[in-house]
């Protein structure tokens, strides 16, 4: 069978790219110290705790205000919020494309800055907030000028999140909020944080958190401090809760249905993941190729060596199964409703998360060791390929979360008796 990507999404893609050409590429040139080898100390303000210095900030929402204006950042969301609708298989095919590109402000992809954005937290707004939340929020979500942080991992729990140890109460009209949240994402620049607290219920169980969206000035709402990590710059903040005083109309959604926003995103985002690991895998291979056939070692061009060759060949067929199982895995997501999602196609959206994400992990390596010592400087753009899509291992669920996923479609464990003791 005969497969072609529709016309539509390649006239789009060709849009997309001369776009990025004409008006995102000059940005780039005028801030040079962003964007080479003095990226990661440029734009880290060191003295605000390794946040985003404020010029970084502007110029990402430079790219996002005039992608914005061009009608490409929008382009996935729904049409009621100013998108195009656009399907999932449209948006694996624009997050390969961007990430085929290299690094680079069209694809700043540790902080959601993209030609075409990906903005889940309004998605969540959208179908869950109430009249009053989407005025006060949605619209300064999706450009930019109004930020919403996400604090769902705890200083005890990360992928065990239905495990979490913040709680709240209801005191009259009010909720009183205590607790911590760990890799709070977005705090330094958001309007209010998205905050999930265990309302009622038992531990490890889904029903009874409850999602609450924080006004960041609120009493006895703190930043302690920013989580320096592999990739810097930080916007990972720590964050305590000591009886944070909030009213019944900050909750978001059904009280004690929490988690059911979050939910509205996930199989999207982790297929767009993918989609974003088999671009920069195939960065990766094409720059190493063009390497290997100008380099001379031993009086041979480097791609002469067979031990050259099949590292390639290997990244290369990995590579090309993995998209086309991507391919195939938003098609079938754009035939299905949500719900669907989770019945049918949970297993094989985390095949593809995992790796996919492994992948261009082993991409970045092999870029790295072909390229030689100019490979590990930060002149070459692999190790900070490598350190971005080394955290996407962890978040939006761990390679082990991802496995267990594939291992509940395949031994069905809801259904199968436990043995006796």
């Amino acid at each position: 069978m005969d497969w072609t990507i529709p016309e539509d999404i390649s006239t789009f893609l060709d849009d997309m790219d001369a776009f990025i050409d004409q008006e995102i590429i000059p940005i780039q040139e005028e801030y040079p110290e962003l964007f080479d080898h003095r990226r990661e100390y440029t734009r880290t303000d060191v003295a605000r705790g390794g946040v985003p210095t404020a010029q970084w900030r502007e110029v990402m929402a430079e790219a996002r205000r005039r992608s914005d204006r061009a009608g490409f950042y929008r382009y996935g969301l729904p049409k009621e919020l100013g998108g195009r609708d656009g399907s999932n298989l449209a948006m694996a095919l624009i997050r390969e494309r961007l990430t085929l590109r290299g690094p680079g402000l069209h694809a700043e992809l540790a902080h959601e800055a993209s030609t075409v954005g990906n903005v889940p937290i309004a998605l969540a707004l959208s179908e869950y907030g109430t009249p009053e939340q989407k005025e006060q929020y949605l619209e300064g979500v999706i450009n930019g000028e109004g930020e919403i942080a996400f604090g769902l991992t705890e200083p005890n729990h990360g992928s065990d999140a239905t495990w979490m140890e913040t709680t709240a109460h209801r005191d009259g009209d009010d909720w009183i909020i205590t607790g911590a949240k760990r890799f709070n994402s977005l705090v330094d620049v958001s309007v209010a944080n998205m905050v999930f607290a265990r309302t009622s219920g038992r531990p490890g169980k889904a029903d009874g958190i409850t999602a609450f969206l924080i006004p960041m000035d609120v009493p006895g709402h703190d930043i302690q401090y920013y989580h320096w990590t592999m990739e810097m710059p930080t916007d990972h903040g720590e964050v305590h809760l000591d009886k944070v005083r909030v009213p019944h109309s900050t909750i978001l959604g059904e009280e004690g249905k929490g988690l059911a926003p979050m939910q509205v995103f996930v199989h999207e985002n982790r297929v767009r993941q993918a989609a974003s690991g088999v671009g920069a895998t195939q960065f990766c291979i094409d720059r190493s190729v063009k390497y290997a056939e100008e380099r001379v070692l031993f009086g041979k061009f480097l791609r002469d060596y067979q031990g050259i060759q099949w590292q390639l060949v290997e990244l290369q067929t990995e590579n090309e199964f993995i998209r086309n199982t991507v391919y195939k895995v938003a098609a079938q997501m754009d035939q299905m409703s949500r719900k669907e999602h989770e019945q049918y196609l949970s297993g094989v959206i985390a095949m593809c998360n995992y790796k996919a994400n492994q992948l261009v992990c082993n991409a970045a390596d092999r870029a790295m060791q072909i390229h030689g010592g100019s490979g590990f400087s930060r002149h070459q753009p692999f190790e900070s390929i490598y350190r971005h899509h080394r955290r996407y291992r962890l978040t939006e669920g761990s390679d082990e979360v991802q496995m267990r996923r594939i291992a509940n479609r395949m031994f069905d464990f809801k259904k199968q008796p436990q043995p006796r003791t």
